[in-house]
């Protein structure tokens, strides 16, 4: 029945790009479908930082005996509306005494790996934005960049305050990308390819649902050390401490006002966001499962991850700056490690079996 689905938007980008061809030269219609896509996928994106912050205050709230957002529209849901009209209207203040291009830059370093990451993610057969056989060194790749972001904030600013949260962001993003690394290699070698839809497709088993996460002992050690590692990257709770508030005011972001602010909050969530929508691709199956579109699936069990997230900031404490550090080195990477070791030697033994 999906196989309609799995068609539709390859089949809409085809006629699209038949359609432009018929007055602009080649390269002009395959350079305006990107485009457009580019397009939709920004405002796709800004959309659901929206939802997330208004669902996060509400959610929390409710964890916390609060009612969240409740005054702004019904349930409170034009709250974000309200919000981003008054960073569009604050005054953009800039330090005397800052670093201009690299004040001005973080930013925009901040936001731009946020939303390139999602062009390999696949939110269906089909529905992806490139399917490249490297997918997965291209998210680590690209996610790298956003310590280059909070370096040149912290530095940029000309405050101590915020040169003490962007080393101690670079520090912290640096040492958990080892084990994150590490545990996402499991799902390539299980998988046999870098490709985020052959990792997604080697997981047909179990209705869809992945059948990586059920891999004893390999596929839950993987899973819960690259979840780990994605909270602690984008700098969410218990590993929020680049913005310790109470140590540090507000970390590297501490001298951003107005839309610059805004973007780096936006950079935060749709990060939070894909390192679940990463998650739900490499171990639980992607857009697989039964009786449901696959997206909705796919969105499913994305919001599911979102929620975790959601969950362990109302409740859990901000960790020391040394127990963060030791946790990733002492622990994290030995066992990752160790997790790779075995995944080797499983894959060995099937290898034997079935000769």
């Amino acid at each position: 029945m999906w196989d309609l689905v799995y068609d539709l938007f390859p089949k809409i980008s085809q006629a699209l790009n038949a359609f432009l061809r018929g007055f602009l030269p080649g390269w002009g219609a395959d350079l305006a479908v990107i485009v457009l896509v580019v397009t939709v996928l920004l405002l796709g994106l800004a959309a659901l930082f929206m939802v997330q912050t208004w669902l996060e205050r509400k959610v929390i709230g409710r964890m916390q005996d609060r009612f969240g957002p409740n005054r702004v529209g019904p349930l409170g849901m034009l709250q974000p509306v309200a919000d981003g009209i008054k960073m569009f209207t604050k005054e953009d203040v800039t330090p005397l005494r800052a670093d201009r291009l690299a004040y001005n830059l973080g930013p925009i370093l901040i936001i731009v790996p946020a939303m390139a990451v999602y062009a390999v993610i696949p939110f269906g057969k089909g529905m992806v934005g490139a399917d490249v056989n490297i997918g997965v060194l291209y998210l680590v790749a690209i996610s790298s960049l956003a310590t280059i972001a909070l370096l040149a904030a912290g530095w940029g600013s000309n405050n101590k305050y915020s040169l003490l949260g962007g080393l101690r962001a670079a520090a912290q993003i640096v040492s958990y990308e080892v084990p994150m690394v590490l545990s996402m290699l499991t799902a390539v070698m299980l998988a046999g390819s870098m490709s985020m839809v052959k990792i997604v497709e080697a997981q047909g088993g179990l209705f869809g649902l992945g059948w990586y996460i059920f891999f004893v002992p390999i596929g839950p050690i993987a899973f819960l050390i690259y979840f780990t590692c994605g909270v602690a990257e984008v700098n969410r709770a218990p590993f929020d401490i680049p913005e310790a508030e109470s140590e540090i005011v507000a970390g590297f972001h501490t001298e951003y006002s107005g839309m610059k602010f805004a973007l780096f909050m936006m950079g935060e969530y749709i990060q939070a966001f894909a390192v679940s929508a990463i998650a739900v691709t490499l171990f639980l199956g992607g857009w697989q499962g039964p009786v449901l579109p696959p997206y909705v699936w796919f969105g499913l069990k994305t919001f599911s991850l979102w929620f975790v997230l959601m969950w362990l900031r109302g409740t859990l404490p901000r960790l020391r700056v040394d127990q963060l550090m030791a946790f990733a080195w002492k622990f994290l990477l030995p066992v990752s490690l160790a997790n790779i070791f075995l995944t080797g030697i499983g894959i060995s033994i099937v290898q034997i079996l079935t000769k």
